[in-house]
């Protein structure tokens, strides 16, 4: 039986698994599309240990609060059409709800499942869908109030870039306002005192090294450099940063109009720090019609 484009698309849809995956199960059952599905899970068993060394950059950030506890998730996979499936996106927010109950990822990871660890839901996934997958890290927060924010949503409460924000009391508008103020803006701390103590030393000796440049006295270059030092830690910190709602207004200031104390937040975005490997998806579809 003749496999067509449509038939692999169809059985790639309905499963997540790969291109040539979905394709040589195909071939192997002549066209038979729910005995191509039972050999995708036979198969896929026997070669999720080698997907596993395969770069899983893509993915979602989910996020759940309960009470004044939030916690944020990092599942990834290899490719953003794996984070558009339905079934990945159900099991991402299973993950993202057990995350409520433990401390840091290696206890998140043996959380149980409806029956079995998330670790082993992840192993069965991996094997169903054909793509490396992992649960890369979670962070939680508390607060008298937590407020989340998700951009680029794929589906409710997960995206690509998924917010929390901890305040001192209840303002959910002004939370979410800062929420996606954070999303934009990226601090690096929550104030000063947070602030990476080798990042700013990195930072002033590069702004001294600037300043000697220009040749000015040195109490002159003192100045120049206690300037561009509050600056910088304006720009990196939330507290010190423009609102975006308005720019007339650090976040701190906006935070005593709001009345509220904002005490912590967790920014996690899909992929930050991993190095991805560049895919050439023409090369991928002119060998699945090989």
């Amino acid at each position: 039986m003749a496999i067509t484009a449509a038939m692999v698309k169809e059985l790639r849809e309905s499963t997540g698994a790969g291109m040539m995956d979905a394709k040589k199960a195909l071939v192997e059952n002549n066209g038979d599309m729910e005995a191509a599905v039972d050999w995708l899970r036979t198969k896929g068993l026997a070669k999720a240990a080698k997907k596993a060394g395969r770069t899983a950059a893509e993915g979602l950030v989910a996020v759940a609060i309960e009470g004044g506890k939030g916690v944020a998730v990092e599942v990834n996979s290899e490719t953003d059409f794996v984070a558009k499936n339905e079934k990945f996106q159900a099991m991402v927010t299973k993950i993202a709800g057990a995350a409520l109950n433990v401390a840091d990822v290696d206890a998140l990871k043996a959380a149980d499942l409806g029956g079995k660890t998330v670790e082993a839901t992840i192993t069965d996934a991996v094997a169903t869908i054909g793509e490396n997958m992992s649960v890369r890290r979670m962070a939680s927060i508390e607060g008298a109030s937590v407020l989340s924010y998700i951009h680029n949503a794929a589906a409710d409460n997960m995206g690509k870039i998924g917010v929390l924000v901890a305040l001192s009391a209840e303002n959910e508008a002004f939370g979410k306002q800062v929420a996606m103020h954070i999303a934009a803006a990226n601090p690096a701390a929550l104030g000063e005192a947070d602030l990476d103590a080798a990042i700013v030393e990195k930072e002033r000796s590069i702004q001294i090294e600037i300043a000697r440049e220009s040749g000015k006295p040195e109490q002159v270059i003192e100045k120049m450099i206690e300037g561009r030092m509050k600056k910088f830690i304006a720009e990196s910190t939330l507290l010190g940063q423009a609102f975006v709602v308005n720019p007339d207004l650090t976040v701190e200031a906006a935070a005593k109009e709001a009345g509220v104390e904002i005490t912590g937040f967790i920014r996690m975005e899909v992929g930050e720090g991993i190095e991805k490997e560049e895919s050439d998806f023409a090369a991928e579809v002119a060998a699945m019609n090989q």
